[in-house]
């Protein structure tokens, strides 16, 4: 059974580059007690991984050097010596970036594909729902009539952060890259008022969408758009720090405003978090998210791209903004059993 991998080859010195990856053949090893065989149908590509790929401390260690590539994985069972899972099985888990893959069956949950299609388990029902989910409602605490601004609000986590926040009656001002993605968060998800930070002013966009200024400002962007934010913020505002995309690729530390006086001033709460901070309280989350998702009050846009060899191409498009929601990549079809 041919097999290929994806190895991290240099750390990447500012933006990510093609040389600073490598792909390579790989042997299958042979299965042990409790190991199932599974080849990978969908992975997921994801901002938080290129942190990883930089030698510094973070909340998870770092990628290391002529070593696969790892992150969500839905993959489908071929061979199986567990007890618990049979062949054409579906599970996710936390794999490495390979067309095949050996695990024991503690390291992956199996899925239900009569529950929701396989996507949704590395999208909305999955670590970037459950992201937006607990982050927003937890450290946001929107309430009917505030106002919530989102940055990179047409990305996976960012589309369900505003939808989640209209559940709770706010109104919503999201911050995106291009036409397609303000006409997207506006026509399709129902934000009330949408910023293209590439064409418009930022802060006199938002001054004129906040006229009451912002309550809940959900950060996954930093840098200039977040500035520009925090500047608006009212007593008692709450902001929840998810991402930093904006920074990620920085040689040098970033030197903006700086904002504690603001945060001071409106005795503000700013909280940085990670979503296995509740991973006690998965499950609770996932049910919420389905009942929405059923009920019509979430929807949710996947951007495929076909191919393994095309993965690299899939994570570097993150950091340009090619992606409206969730970016996974479609490795293999799934087999009919």
């Amino acid at each position: 059974m041919k097999n290929e991998r994806i190895l991290l080859v240099n750390r990447p010195k500012g933006a990510p580059q093609k040389s600073d990856f490598r792909f390579e053949e790989a042997s299958t090893p042979a299965l042990e007690n409790n190991q199932v065989l599974l080849k990978t149908i969908y992975l997921s590509v994801d901002p938080y991984m290129r942190g990883r790929m930089s030698d510094r401390k973070s909340y998870v260690p770092p990628f290391q050097l002529n070593e696969p590539i790892s992150g969500g994985i839905v993959g489908q069972v071929v061979e199986s010596l567990s007890g618990e899972l049979e062949e054409g099985d579906f599970v996710i888990g936390n794999l490495a970036w390979q067309k095949y893959n050996v695990a024991s069956d503690a390291e992956v949950r199996k899925l239900d594909p009569s529950l929701a299609p396989l996507t949704a388990n590395l999208g909305v029902l999955g670590m970037t729902g459950l992201t937006a989910y607990f982050g927003l409602l937890d450290i946001g605490n929107p309430q009917e009539g505030e106002t919530v601004v989102v940055s990179g609000a047409a990305g996976a986590v960012g589309t369900i952060v505003g939808q989640i926040a209209k559940i709770k009656g706010a109104r919503v001002v999201g911050i995106a890259g291009s036409d397609d993605k303000i006409s997207y968060l506006k026509d399709e998800l129902g934000f009330d008022v949408a910023i293209n930070y590439k064409t418009e002013n930022v802060y006199e966009a938002l001054k004129a969408a906040c006229p009451d200024g912002v309550d809940v400002y959900f950060d996954n962007v930093g840098g200039e758009i977040s500035d520009s934010v925090l500047a608006l913020i009212n007593k008692g505002a709450r902001i929840p720090v998810c991402g930093q995309i904006a920074l990620y690729n920085l040689e040098k530390a970033d030197v903006g405003p700086r904002m504690q006086s603001q945060i001071l001033i409106n005795s503000a709460l700013m909280k940085g978090f990670i979503v296995s901070d509740y991973a006690a309280h998965f499950e609770e989350g996932a049910i919420e998210l389905a009942k929405w998702v059923k009920e019509g009050k979430i929807s949710y846009s996947e951007n495929i791209v076909d191919g393994f060899e095309n993965t690299i191409d899939a994570f570097l498009g993150l950091f340009s903004g090619e992606n409206t929601g969730k970016q996974l990549v479609k490795v293999a079809e799934p087999e009919n059993v």
